[in-house]
Parts: structure tokens; sequence; C-alpha cells
């Protein structure tokens, strides 16, 4: 396993290694086929500067971060994995989560490829090509999405940190795909500022990691709050696991790796109880009219899609377009149930610390069984609802979570999601910190 970020800067405090040596170790990785299609603009004379420029007491310390597409960089465009927004005008100035992340010392290795402004959870970009899965070298699988070449970065050994974004689990799914740690906070925690849109009421901005301890030090830097975790084992936790949708049509490998994990958990202490969620059945009907992402797409790209809407991946114009259908009594409605719904989960969920599901039902699908083409558009929207399907939960919810992976050797990666509603942060990331320890454990 790759030193983390956390384990990288102590060697540099204790002068075993410097910031300059790690970044050329980045880029060299960069560089290599495992990053193929994975930045859509490279910044490694930047990023040299700023490693060689860096104090190793920064959190940071100099070492190499990636920003996904949709994220202002002062003096560049902003095209979101497009082409309709290649030549933008430049931002004026970095988005409010880049500044913060250069601020605490960290140098900007590149831009990220990503699926077209943000809007599938499988991580396809017919314009950039699709970075693979570096967890099987010889079968080229899908990276997830979208934030996909954030989580190829990060996986890679590239960076250290990815930041990106979590609309209906954006960050959770490449996360879990690749064998990474992604951490969604409650939404209103991190600014949005700079960051081009998908649903203003259900983005998130957060990052993928190494380990639950750098998720914990990425957080604190994009949100600018002391993370509370605590050290009390598991033992101190209860633990819920959801019967109802979470565990549905789960792949042999999932369901193994979910089991064998909580098995693991209890051995460490957990107390871990099955329970129903009959909320969970209300969601179909509350997003009946469609829901907030194509509704809030659709009003931030439809004079764009009128000028340049043949230069859209047509598979996201198609759902851009669902929210032109959406009447403003519908919209306000809508609202108006998340609302209610959230106030009944909460009070489910109140008696647990942190809730556990599988963070997708499936491993990562070859990136041929869904490459564009009009052909595979059935099996590319049947896989996208599926990786969307539990991760999506928590934005609805205006929740947090965080997967962590739990395969063992030999399989394909798995991701176990820690839950919980909205402002229990602290809590989840303390379960994560005392689970990971648990599920590393031989």
């Amino acid at each position: 396993m790759r030193p983390d970020l956390h384990a990288t800067r102590l060697a540099l405090l204790a002068g075993s290694s410097d910031a300059r040596t790690k970044m050329e170790q980045a880029i060299a990785v960069a560089e290599s086929a495992a990053c193929d299609q994975v930045f859509t603009r490279k910044l490694f004379d930047e990023a040299r500067h700023a490693a060689a420029a860096a104090d190793p007491r920064q959190p940071l310390a100099g070492l190499a971060f990636s920003v996904k597409d949709l994220f202002d960089v002062a003096g560049q465009p902003t095209p979101a994995g497009s082409v309709v927004l290649a030549h933008a005008p430049a931002a004026k100035a970095d988005a409010a989560a880049v500044a913060r992340l250069r601020a605490a010392g960290g140098a900007l290795l590149g831009r990220t490829n990503m699926t077209e402004f943000a809007f599938s959870g499988v991580g396809v970009n017919p314009h950039h090509g699709t970075p693979a899965n570096p967890n099987d070298p010889a079968t080229p699988r899908i990276p997830g999405g979208s934030s996909s070449g954030a989580a190829v970065s990060v996986a890679t050994g590239a960076a250290f940190i990815g930041l990106g974004s979590d609309t209906g689990g954006s960050i959770r799914i490449p996360a879990a795909l690749n064998g990474i740690v992604g951490f969604k906070n409650t939404a209103r925690l991190v600014p949005t500022e700079g960051a081009v849109p998908l649903s203003t009421t259900l983005d998130t901005v957060c990052a993928m990691t190494r380990s639950v301890r750098d998720a914990i030090t990425a957080h604190e830097i994009l949100a600018a709050r002391r993370v509370t975790a605590g050290s009390a084992p598991l033992a101190a936790y209860r633990l819920a696991v959801v019967k109802d949708l979470f565990l549905d049509e789960l792949d042999p490998v999932v369901a193994k790796a979910f089991e064998r994990t909580l098995t693991k958990l209890r051995s460490a202490g957990a107390r871990v109880e099955e329970i129903g969620l009959s909320e969970l059945a209300d969601l179909p009907s509350i997003n009946s009219t469609g829901g907030f992402s194509a509704a809030e797409a659709y009003a931030w790209h439809r004079l764009l899609m009128e000028r340049s809407g043949a230069g859209y991946d047509p598979r996201v114009a198609q759902r851009i377009l669902k929210g032109a259908t959406m009447k403003a009594h519908e919209y306000i409605e809508l609202g108006n149930a998340r609302r209610g719904w959230i106030a009944r989960m909460e009070r489910s969920l109140a008696p647990f610390d942190a809730v556990l599901s599988p963070t997708v039902p499936i491993t990562a699908p070859t990136i041929a069984s869904v490459a564009p083409g009009e052909e595979r558009d059935a099996e590319f929207f049947r896989v996208n609802a599926l990786l969307l399907r539990n991760p999506s939960v928590v934005n609805m919810l205006d929740g947090c979570a965080i997967s962590i992976p739990c395969q063992v050797a030999g399989e394909l990666p798995v991701g176990l999601m820690l839950w919980h509603a909205a402002l229990h942060d602290d809590a989840v990331l303390a379960v994560a910190l005392q689970a990971e320890h648990a599920l590393q454990e031989r």
C-alpha cells in the first residue's frame, strides 16, 4: 500500500525525504501509462515551484493534489469535461476549495478528467477519453464518476488528494471502484463558489484520499474547521445495516465482501443491528417529476444548449433535457417533500452513530461494455442507475458519508459506505477510522 499523506508528511518533517523528490515521483506517475487520459491539463512546472517553496510544517507541505475539471483555477478556462466550454473566458480567481488547498501548502498537479458536466456515475467521457481503473491492468474497467480522473490520480499515486464533487455519489462511487477513500461531507460545510454546478441543491465539494486520516485532513482544510473524531473503540458506537434497498442486486463479489466486513467489524467489538428503513420506499414518488439534478442542470444549461447543444455528450444532454418538463409547482413541491422526508429519516436514524452499506452494488464493469455508442446506451444507463442508487440516498438526505475499501487481495475493489444525516460528519469519520483499522488487521 502506498504511503498516505500523513506518513509522507512525517517523513518530510523528519528530513528523510523532501517535497521536491516527492513531486518528481508524482509527476513520473502522472506521465506514465497508468494515468493515460487522467489529466485534461497538466501543471507540472507550477507544481514543482509550489513544492520547492512549501514549508514542511504546512498541512500539505508541498505535496501533490489534483483538481476536477469543473473547478476554477485562476488564468484558465473551466471546461467541466466538455468541449462547449473549452474556449470560455479564463477564471479570474481560484475556486474557494482550490484556494484553500493551495493555502495549506498543496501543489496543484493538474486538472482531471470527468464525466461531462458531472452528470453520470460511470466516468465515461467521449471528448477526452475514459481513464482506466488501475486495479485490473489486463482488462480496462471504468473508473466510476463523475470524478473519474481525480480518483485515478489518487489510486495510482500521482496525487495525495483528488478534489472533486459529489451530487449523487461522484466522490464515493469512484473511490469504491478504485479502492481508495472518498468522503462526502455535509454539503453546507464547504463552499461551492467557483465550481460549475450540476445541482445547486445537492452539489457537495469534497475529496478522495488514500486513508481515513487523510480524508480528515482534507476535510479540515476544505471546510476550515477542526474534526473531533475521538479515539473510542468500535464497541462504543451503535451501528445499523439497512435491509431495504441498499442490499438489493449485489453482485457476488460485493455481497461476499460486505458480509465478511460485517463479520470482521463484529469481531472487533462493533455493535451492528439490522434495521428496516421504510422511508426509502417514498423516494420514487418524491422524485417522480424528475428530481433536482435534471431541473437545476437544465436551468443552468438551457441557453448554452440552444447555442452549442450538438457539442454535448448525447447521454448527458438526454439527462439534462429531462429537466425541461418540470413545472414550477412541481419543483416547489419536491423541495417540500424532501424536507419532510429528511425529518422522518433523521428520526429513524437518531439512535445510531452510523449506518453501514455497500457503497455500490457492483464492481467496476469494463469500459467496452458502456463506451459511447447507441448500441450500448441501455447497458450504460443500467450501470449508471446501479452505481448511483446507494450513494444518492445520502445526497437526498443532505447527509454525510465515507467510502472505505473492504476487499481482500485478489478481489476487485469494493467500498464500505458509512453514513448518517447532516452534521454527523465527525461521528462518521470517527467510526470510519476504527473500521479502517479493523479491516486492515489480518
